[in-house]
């Protein structure tokens, strides 16, 4: 074979007879006159198209991703974009966090308190009440003021409500104004009411553990999670700014970010928690930042 190339190499200039015959020499040769410089050039252009062809292929096809030098290069640009979106993701959790983690103080009632306090839970004392020395109790913020009834004028306590001109349309799309005294969320014997001063910003409804924790409204779930204190808690928030908070149960029935609707089962009653006294439900309800009584709003409490 090498031989047969060998000889059309060296008569690139001359045309050359070949001639094919089979091996057992039955049938008649058969004569081919060829010019060794047109074979070279079929040869040269068959190998220059096919190499056209593969680049092509592998500049304007998927098949490029295959090359070692532009998978490098298209590995380090997603790389970048990748690593500008964690950045961007990360400052968006903090904010995130930031906003729960005051929105959970804020419905747990832990405020910041003065260097000769320190511990969070009211201290003790005692003051004369006409003839009876009864137990009174220092404030454990400074602004346990605000919280004092009411909170907010009355009038707001009304069969019919309108939402206000300054809810924003999303606001108003997707969350339900509250109607007015609403059915209270258990049913049950209150056992501890409304405090300000001692820092209770809640009703406590005894009832049986696995009792059902209904809604008192269309909202959506803003917080679903355990704490120390509050053990398993939801809170729910509706328009107008009004959020509503269920604290010591034993189950919660809905997940952050779930859309409840009115007296539907949100959690089942408990004991969960390090400050509690035995089974019950830890009812509170805010309006844009401020306790309110529900005494003044549920009915039957």
């Amino acid at each position: 074979m090498w031989s047969f190339f060998s000889e059309i190499v060296h008569n690139l200039g001359n045309r050359i007879t070949v001639i094919v015959m089979d091996e057992e020499g039955l049938d008649p040769p058969r004569r081919h006159s060829i010019n060794p410089s047109q074979i070279l050039g079929f040869f040269v252009g068959g190998v220059f198209f096919v190499t056209i062809i593969i680049l092509c292929l592998l500049l304007f096809t998927p098949v490029r991703g295959f090359l070692p030098g532009y998978g490098t290069i298209q590995m380090r640009s997603d790389a970048r974009l990748n690593q500008l979106r964690i950045r961007a993701m990360e400052d968006t959790l903090v904010m995130q966090a930031e906003y729960v983690n005051q929105l959970r103080d804020l419905m747990m009632g832990t405020v910041d308190t003065t260097a000769t306090r320190p511990s969070r839970r009211p201290q003790p004392v005692f003051s004369i009440q006409g003839d009876r020395l009864e137990p009174a109790f220092d404030p454990i913020s400074a602004d346990w003021e605000d919280h004092e009834q009411p909170a907010l004028p009355l009038t707001r306590l009304s069969s019919e409500v309108s939402l206000p001109a300054s809810l924003s349309s999303i606001e108003a799309r997707y969350l339900s104004g509250l109607r007015f005294p609403v059915l209270p969320p258990v049913s049950g014997i209150v056992s501890r009411g409304f405090e300000a001063r001692t820092g209770h910003y809640a009703i406590d409804v005894a009832v049986n553990e696995g009792s059902v924790v209904r809604a008192i409204g269309d909202g959506y779930v803003i917080m679903a999670d355990w704490t120390h204190d509050g053990g398993q808690i939801i809170a729910i928030q509706y328009a107008d700014g009004f959020v509503s908070v269920y604290k010591h149960n034993s189950r919660l029935l809905k997940r952050l970010g779930n859309r409840v609707r009115d007296r539907e089962a949100v959690a089942l009653s408990g004991n969960s928690g390090e400050i509690t006294t035995g089974p019950h439900l830890h009812f509170e309800l805010w309006h844009n930042g401020l306790a309110q009584d529900p005494n003044y709003y549920v009915i039957g409490m």
